[in-house]
């Protein structure tokens, strides 16, 4: 519901919104991890793993698909990203939010 000081209780204001226009699909809202690699490679110079993307992705609360390489050990050593490819990777993330 819409405040206007200039119309009385009952008058009506009619709005049109092409919701078709404004309406971003999932896909558009979400960096592909190929995207995050590009984007930091150009700024950083630095290359990160799908692995070190994903543990950037689950620990910020972001959508994470499900992993099918799942190691047969029973105690599998995961290696954790560096501080520095934790920055780039979520400059990534930001930069790829505000821009789409």
């Amino acid at each position: 519901m819409f405040f206007c000081p200039n119309k009385k209780p009952d008058d009506t204001i009619e709005i049109n919104l092409d919701l078709d226009e404004l309406d971003a699909t999932t896909s558009e809202t979400k960096a592909t991890y190929e995207e995050i690699k590009a984007y930091v490679w150009d700024k950083h110079h630095l290359k990160v793993s799908s692995l070190y993307i994903s543990q950037i992705k689950r620990k910020c609360g972001l959508e994470v698909g499900h992993n099918y390489n799942l190691s047969k050990s029973e105690n599998p050593k995961v290696p954790k990203y560096p501080p520095e490819k934790e920055a780039a990777i979520m400059d990534a993330l930001q930069q790829k939010l505000i821009t789409h």
